[in-house]
């Protein structure tokens, strides 16, 4: 019972994104509008936590959907919990909780064989809902997010560039990071209409840069045209979408030409929008982790 919930979950998903993508539309590229919903990665209103993973784009998706004011997401619990409540007749959104277990009867056959015992991974389904579908929370969780100031979103970037420790070179006429070679090129700025657009490209060779054997270790050996080249591909266009969002820089598509060949991969695999969510978040934290260390998140 509980493995047909699990893939009726996951085909869930990839239904939802397969359906934005064959209307040109891609869930990591919204039409954020600044003034009414500060571009944010989504949080959980009570704990601060960023939600991450394909989460991210539920979530987002959701917020663009019925126009609401924040990135800020409560459980049912929490939010009577707080002294609120989620007022009658509203529907939650849907989001997943993706983990590994041992069962105990692999735990006993690995220890009589002398073997790691191995785990099995599952998707768990749980409900939140918008601090907007709220009623009488604290201020602290409806209070206006402030809006990031553009000036230092661009500043931070830069930061996390120099800071990332990537073999970051400038120059020539493409923007392409070689897994052989293991450093990243971008052309000069003055090539780019607006500076962002030169930090947004940045980011997304950057993504690719975290998935090298000697960081977060993907397999970026598929050649262009391939199923492996077109998954490493949307891991660095939703690592950079991520990555941009935290800094307050608005994400933008790098490869909109791919899109055919994402759409094979998922419809292949009902599973391959979760497992690129989950590394482009693991990419996006690497690159963050390296960038903190230079200045703080803009605010």
């Amino acid at each position: 019972m509980r493995d047909t919930q699990v893939h009726s979950l996951y085909g869930e998903v990839t239904a939802r994104i397969i359906t934005e993508l064959e209307q040109g539309r891609l869930p990591w590229v919204q039409p954020w509008d600044a003034a009414s919903c500060p571009l944010a990665m989504p949080q959980n209103a009570a704990t601060g936590r960023s939600y991450s993973g394909i989460n991210i784009l539920i979530l987002w998706a959701a917020v663009v959907e019925h126009g609401w004011s924040s990135q800020r997401w409560l459980t049912y619990r929490q939010a009577q919990a707080a002294g609120g409540h989620v007022r009658k007749g509203e529907k939650g959104t849907t989001v997943c909780y993706a983990d590994r277990f041992t069962p105990r009867s692999e735990q006993e056959r690995a220890g009589e064989e002398n073997r790691e015992a191995r785990t099995i991974a599952f998707l768990k389904r749980f409900t939140v809902f918008h601090v907007d579908q709220c009623e009488d929370l604290p201020g602290e969780l409806t209070a206006a997010p402030a809006l990031p100031d553009p000036v230092l979103s661009i500043a931070v970037a830069d930061s996390l560039i120099h800071m990332s420790g990537a073999d970051f070179r400038i120059g020539g006429g493409e923007a392409f990071y070689s897994p052989m070679h293991d450093y990243v090129q971008v052309p000069p700025q003055s090539v780019y209409g607006e500076p962002v657009n030169w930090y947004r490209t940045a980011l997304h060779e950057l993504g690719h840069w975290t998935g090298h054997a000697s960081r977060l270790q993907r397999d970026q050996s598929g050649r262009f045209g391939s199923a492996a080249y077109a998954r490493e591909e949307l891991i660095a266009e939703l690592a950079c979408a991520f990555t941009c969002a935290s800094l307050g820089i608005e994400p933008t598509v790098r490869h909109a030409d791919y899109i055919g060949a994402w759409l094979e991969v998922l419809r292949a695999d009902e599973k391959a929008i979760v497992r690129a969510a989950s590394a482009a978040s693991k990419a996006a934290d690497y690159l963050l982790a390296a960038g903190s260390r230079g200045n703080p998140p803009p605010g």
